[in-house]
């Protein structure tokens, strides 16, 4: 009869030993591993909300606020520099969604890029849509209403549904927003990124 052998209290030391040092080496790789996928959304996440900001204030070029939001000055320049993106198809027609203090006609929140805004097709401009759209004109033709965010994407890196937001105005170090518009966005995290910028840097 063959006798049953076990292992021995030195193979069990050692077994456990090789596992814990293969642990230790593996989960620093993991951890990297995840938070560079954070990072990946965070950068997707950041041109997903940048894009929009950006369609949003293609779709404002031509547009002419009386008394709201454009100068003459303003205007003037709009209409000399004649150019239009060929991306932008419609054309932004509510003009109360501009203050006095945001005549750049960048989005004044983000809630506005999430709830949509009044367009009217380019086409309905006449000719080759440069020169301007007078908001007290357009009537019934502000019937469409255009959406530029599903929703607000949650910061990869926080977990959380906010963003630092700088205006036109605000410098490129502000540590607040000024609150004329929202220019750009950028997480709140403090954190470092794996090349060792700040994420808030980004």
């Amino acid at each position: 009869m063959q006798q049953q052998r076990g292992f021995s209290l030195i193979e069990l030391v050692i077994t456990i030993t090789v596992l814990t040092i293969l642990t230790m080496g593996v989960l620093p790789l993991v951890k990297v591993s995840v938070k560079r996928q954070k990072e990946q959304q965070l950068r997707e996440t950041l041109r997903q909300i940048r894009s929009a900001i950006d369609e949003f204030h293609r779709d404002t070029v031509g547009m002419v606020c009386t008394g709201v939001a454009l100068t003459a000055q303003q205007q003037a320049q709009q209409q000399q520099a004649g150019i239009l993106d060929p991306r932008s198809k419609v054309v932004i027609s509510d003009c109360t969604i501009f203050g006095v203090d945001n005549p750049d006609h960048y989005p004044p929140d983000l809630e506005t890029l999430i709830n949509g805004v009044n367009v009217i097709p380019r086409g309905s401009m006449g000719g080759r849509g440069q020169q301007g759209v007078n908001a007290t004109e357009v009537g019934q033709l502000s019937t469409k209403q255009k959406v530029y965010l599903r929703g607000l994407p949650i910061d990869p890196i926080t977990g959380k549904a906010e963003w630092e937001l700088r205006s036109s105005y605000d410098a490129a170090d502000a540590g607040s927003w000024g609150g004329e518009n929202v220019f750009d966005v950028r997480s709140k995290s403090k954190e470092t990124a794996l090349n060792g910028e700040r994420y808030s840097d980004w």
